[in-house]
């Protein structure tokens, strides 16, 4: 388990952005979205280094606050937050229905955190597919003190142009990450060409649910907070995903959106009325905590200068979730199954 804590937040908020550079990368990052007077169009043609920038400037208060698994996940009454990631992540190898010794590819696969949880949980040989590279460095690092860096790696690709061969992987999944793709249906096509045929690609997608009225001014905020605070160029509909997936040559097993029928509301940690010793840092006075330290550790210039404005679109983007939960217009765990046919006639 990450155990991420001062030191680590300020030296790592950046990532690979040399430190006097942080400011100016959080102005331009800022500019590629609606809350800024930016456009969908610039996101997505200009998706590789928004997305690369977001992730430079964030990991760091990611791993602090969230461990090493950046993704949510429903829960049983008395499962903490931890336990229920966990359980979300057995729950995607359980229905790709892995077996020992397989080849798997986890798309968008952050620092690692579900990657070394599913290759324990199934014994497979995970390779984890990102294209930023202190994302991958802070892995490798993670990989070596789990045990698991003789099994699993991680490649350096963009996932709209992967660099593998055709019908390589026996599965493969991606947990809260394809939701950056400029072209849901030209991500799924590349998942599409590297999968063996006859084997499965399972995803926890973040989209807007039907109760989504694009002409509602609130609606229409809620959503941009989203974008701006997750590095989303777009965020597309059930309906969109499930197209696209079809599109692609898939055949759809099963989907369902996983908050439905959970007992414990998954944007729940992000209520900043709720308290929780187990997940402290993203509680309300957790976050308050965290707020004044960002602000004193760049006063002091142990944290870059630019770091508290990373904190405030991060906590746009937590107000987003928050409201876009409650009112049923977003969810952050739309789940799919998908199959490629044995044959390309099937």
């Amino acid at each position: 388990m990450s155990k991420a804590g001062t030191f680590d937040l300020a030296s790592g908020v950046g990532g690979n952005i040399d430190k006097d550079q942080v400011l100016s990368a959080v102005q331009q990052y800022e500019k590629y979205h609606v809350l800024h007077g930016g456009d969908e169009g610039a996101r997505k043609s200009e998706y590789t280094d928004m997305v690369n920038k977001y992730y430079d400037l964030v990991t760091s208060f990611y791993e602090y606050g969230w461990g090493e698994s950046f993704h949510f996940a429903p829960r049983w009454k008395g499962e903490s937050l931890r336990e229920g990631i966990k359980r979300h992540e057995h729950f995607l190898a359980l229905q790709l229905a892995l077996k020992p010794g397989q080849k798997v590819l986890d798309v968008g696969c952050g620092i690692g955190g579900p990657l070394r949880e599913i290759a324990r949980f199934s014994l497979t040989s995970v390779t984890g597919l990102n294209n930023n590279e202190y994302q991958i460095s802070r892995g490798k690092e993670l990989n070596r003190i789990a045990g698991v860096d003789k099994t699993c790696d991680f490649v350096k690709a963009d996932f709209m142009k992967m660099p593998f061969s055709d019908n390589k992987f026996d599965a493969v999944y991606a947990i809260e990450a394809t939701c950056h793709a400029p072209d849901a249906h030209g991500c799924y096509k590349e998942i599409y060409r590297v999968l063996k045929p006859g084997q499965s690609f399972a995803a926890y997608e973040w989209c807007m649910t039907d109760a989504y009225d694009p002409q509602n001014k609130e609606h229409q905020h809620i959503k941009a907070e989203i974008e701006i605070g997750n590095g989303l160029p777009d965020i597309r509909t059930t309906k969109q995903c499930l197209e696209a997936l079809k599109q692609a040559g898939f055949e759809i097993i099963m989907e369902k959106d996983m908050a439905q029928d959970s007992p414990i509301p998954w944007f729940l940690s992000l209520d900043p009325n709720h308290y929780s010793l187990s997940n402290f840092r993203v509680t309300g006075i957790g976050r308050l905590i965290t707020r004044n330290l960002v602000k004193f550790l760049e006063y002091v210039k142990i944290a870059p200068q630019g770091s508290q404005r990373v904190q405030k679109f991060l906590e746009q983007a937590a107000d987003g979730l928050l409201e876009g939960g409650r009112k049923e217009i977003f969810t952050a765990m739309y789940f799919f199954l998908a199959r490629k046919p044995e044959t390309e006639s099937q």
